[in-house]
């Protein structure tokens, strides 16, 4: 009753707060079709097994297409995120669904997203497909010194008697030799998704750069722009990144298909990282 007499006292209207509340909320961020190389916004059903989806067009002869509620870029050129990194310490991630080239890390709004690498620019900073990472079209690498190295063909490898490689030839080839192998590895039945067999060992790839199926990180924290291969620091980090305001970027060509991932991450952010937030001043 009380109440309803303030209320009535007042006018019939509740009092406002009278200073702005600022904090950080949870927002809806997903690749922002108005920040993109060429505009082309698909509403998709999308099957990557069989490469087929229904669309719809909002700009046609365009480059670039965002598809699965816009948290999927592929084509060729840029796209940013909705929101920038506006807390101390931002973390995403971006999954590599089919190779291609690409170029992932972070851009202010003035970066030219026409182009198909990242870092051509003065106001872009990212990792790239080709073992580099680029800025203001300077490049830096390999980020991994080993990861291109192919085995030579120029001999034909050597045998043992019954037709298993040696243990050098098997080096050269990039396999491993069964001796090397720990007993308990080949020995134990394990859990389902352990690799078990040498034909598992063999199935599956050992690299260390990040390729078709794998989780590049992106942390942030104002400071230091780090990257990370499955959850693996890869130690080849920008600094002094400055920006009015910067947001996550996306290139990609050649085919390339890529996720977006800003909640439920498949390898934990770095101590003290977040996904992303929006500040938002509520009256």
């Amino acid at each position: 009753m009380f109440c309803c007499l303030r209320t009535c006292l007042n006018g019939g209207q509740l009092r406002k707060p009278t200073a702005a509340a600022h904090r950080l909320r949870e927002p809806d961020v997903h690749l922002d079709a108005a920040h993109m190389g060429e505009l082309q916004l698909l509403s998709a059903i999308f099957q990557c097994s069989c490469n087929t989806y229904t669309h719809t067009h909002t700009h046609t002869g365009a480059d670039v297409i965002l598809l699965s509620h816009q948290l999927r870029v592929t084509g060729t050129g840029g796209v940013l995120a909705t929101a920038p990194l506006v807390q101390s310490k931002s973390y995403f991630e971006v999954k590599i669904q089919q190779s291609g080239s690409w170029s992932i890390g972070l851009a202010t709004r003035q970066t030219d997203l026409g182009r198909k690498w990242g870092g051509g620019d003065r106001e872009s900073w990212c990792l790239c497909s080709d073992n580099a990472t680029r800025h203001n079209e300077e490049q830096f690498g390999p980020v991994v010194a080993s990861c291109c190295t192919q085995p030579t063909l120029a001999a034909k490898p050597s045998t043992t008697v019954n037709g298993i490689l040696n243990n050098s030839a098997a080096a050269a080839a990039g396999l491993i030799a069964i001796e090397d192998l720990q007993e308990d590895l080949l020995m134990t039945a394990g859990s389902e998704g352990e690799l078990t067999t040498v034909e598992d060992l063999i199935k599956a790839p050992q690299r260390d750069f990040p390729d078709e199926g794998d989780i590049v990180g992106v942390a942030f924290d104002h400071v230091e722009l780090n990257f990370y291969f499955n959850g693996k620091n890869l130690e080849v980090p920008f600094r002094n990144v400055r920006g009015s305001a910067l947001f996550p970027v996306i290139y990609v060509g050649n085919g390339a298909i890529l996720d977006i991932i800003l909640d439920n991450f498949t390898h934990g952010p770095p101590s003290g990282f977040e996904r992303i937030l929006l500040e938002q001043s509520l009256l």
